[in-house]
């Protein structure tokens, strides 16, 4: 085991501007306080910046002494973080910063996710923008807003903001794997009536909650096999239903669309002499699910508790069809690419559901390689939801990135990458989601690649950033850099 301190960590000046941006608190649409930061340092480095109407930061640096004839590059990275914490963790991700540890040769967060996606990013570009021995053409540093809830910095970027001949994308999550392609998404909403009753005489109350699931990323992680909270919560309420008089008083599960939900709860009632059957079944229900996930949720937990007597209850058949609802609609992979091994082409999450003011939403999201197989896939999950009654909706969604394997900066980045480790990058598509589709469509002529060090469990809070990839990351930026072709 390799022992170390924060500051040996290599190299100094990133991992240095990494902890100052894990102190400034920047949650999907509150990134007011990492732009005050971002246009602060570019006052503090003299350098000329600007923002637009949707708060994205676009920061200049002049090309280094005899590389001013090389084509003008863009660094981009996301301001905003995925904020999910330990339910017994008490942290304000709108006023907390994230407290980092090392623990072994990964960098990780006391109880919340990291922010390393896509903190580390900006760290990078910073270290760049601030150094003065580093060899490098015109250079642009974008940095967009809520790319994590929506991609809103880069569906509004405008035409001219940027300049860039090349767009280095610092958003991916494998260190050796250089990026060409990613899929593009949509978010499939539905609402469910949720008419509630008084309460039955005679009934045990209890709350069931789902807890400990791996979760992860709706597209990097989908194919990992991976339990979603939401779907084992509905199919333990499916087996009670089917043997007992269920009635539901309240359900949750899951945060963010974007992310594969770990924790789900509910409060139910059931006649009180069916309260030990109850129990027995749920410990059959244990047994099954952790023999079905032994490998992929070692932590997965499943409580029954008993509660007070509540005043209402779903009425019965509104339940029944809101639940036989969410057994029916697909989640996970779906289908897989036939051009590219390995990659998944098409998938939907079951993200969340939330209960308030009589009614039920759930929110999904589908992703595709392939446009049709996307709209295909919404319209899926749709189907099976308005068949138990729902109104249901899906968003405009966001374009993929379409591979281009004859990229002239994709070459370079692989010359770099055996130049400096000896070995071949592994050349990928992506099933997340990048910004790099949207900037296509109003920069059609950019040529993109997208590349960073390894991180694991993003966007729940065992997100880790492995520590020696930082470097190999950190070196193959600026070998790239340097690289860089001139003005043709």
């Amino acid at each position: 085991m390799i022992f170390m301190e924060k500051k040996d960590l290599k190299p100094e000046c990133v991992f240095r501007y990494f902890e100052e941006v894990c102190g400034v608190p920047r949650p999907s649409k509150k990134e007011e306080k990492i732009r005050a930061y971002l246009t602060a340092f570019a006052q503090a480095n003299g350098l000329e910046y600007k923002e637009d109407e949707a708060g994205n930061v676009l920061i200049r640096k002049p090309a280094a002494a005899g590389m001013e004839n090389r084509k003008r590059v863009v660094l981009q990275s996301h301001m905003d973080m995925v904020c999910e914490k330990n339910n017994d963790v008490a942290h304000d991700f709108d006023a907390d910063p994230i407290e980092t540890y090392i623990d072994g040769e990964w960098l990780r967060a006391k109880g919340t996710t990291l922010g390393a996606d896509n903190g580390i990013g900006i760290a990078a570009e910073l270290a760049v923008l601030a150094a003065d021995d580093v060899k490098h053409g015109p250079l642009e540093c974008l940095f967009t807003v809520d790319e994590e809830t929506g991609l809103t910095g880069a569906f509004a970027l405008k035409e001219g903001f940027m300049n860039g001949d090349i767009l280095i994308n610092l958003d991916s999550e494998d260190e050796g794997e250089l990026f060409i392609g990613c899929a593009g998404g949509a978010r499939t909403e539905a609402e469910f009536p949720c008419p509630m009753v008084e309460a039955p005489e005679g009934y045990f109350f209890f709350s069931v909650a789902v807890k400990g699931l791996t979760g992860g990323h709706s597209g990097d992680d989908i194919n990992k096999g991976r339990a979603n909270a939401n779907k084992l919560l509905n199919r333990y309420l499916m087996t009670l239903m089917r043997r007992h008089d269920l009635r539901i008083c309240s359900i949750d599960g899951g945060n963010l669309h974007n992310a594969i939900p770990r924790e789900a709860h509910a409060l139910c009632a059931v006649p009180m002499a069916d309260k030990e059957s109850v129990r027995v079944e749920l410990n059959v229900f244990i047994a099954d699910i952790e023999n079905e996930y032994s490998v992929t949720e070692p932590n997965f937990v499943m409580t029954l508790e008993s509660e007070s007597a509540q005043p209402q209850v779903m009425e019965t058949e509104a339940m029944k069809r809101f639940l036989h609802s969410l057994y029916a609609v697909h989640n996970g992979v779906y289908a897989m690419s036939q051009d590219i091994e390995g990659l998944v082409e098409t998938s939907s999450n079951l993200a969340s559901v939330k209960q308030r003011d009589g009614k039920i939403l759930v929110v999904t999201s589908q992703r595709s390689s392939i446009l049709s197989s996307r709209k295909d896939m919404s319209q899926m999950v749709r189907s099976a939801f308005e068949l138990g009654g729902a109104v249901t909706s899906t968003g405009e969604g966001y374009p993929g990135w379409k591979p281009n394997p004859s990229s002239e900066i994709l070459h370079i980045a692989v010359d770099s990458y055996k130049r400096l480790f000896g070995v071949e990058p592994k050349i990928k598509a992506i099933h997340a989601g990048l910004e790099c589709g949207l900037f296509l469509e109003k920069y059609p002529s950019l040529d993109m690649v997208s590349f960073g060090p390894t991180l694991r469990g993003v966007h729940s809070p065992d997100e880790r950033m492995l520590i020696p990839t930082v470097d190999k990351f950190w070196r193959h930026l600026l070998d790239v850099l340097a690289h860089i072709p001139v003005q043709a």
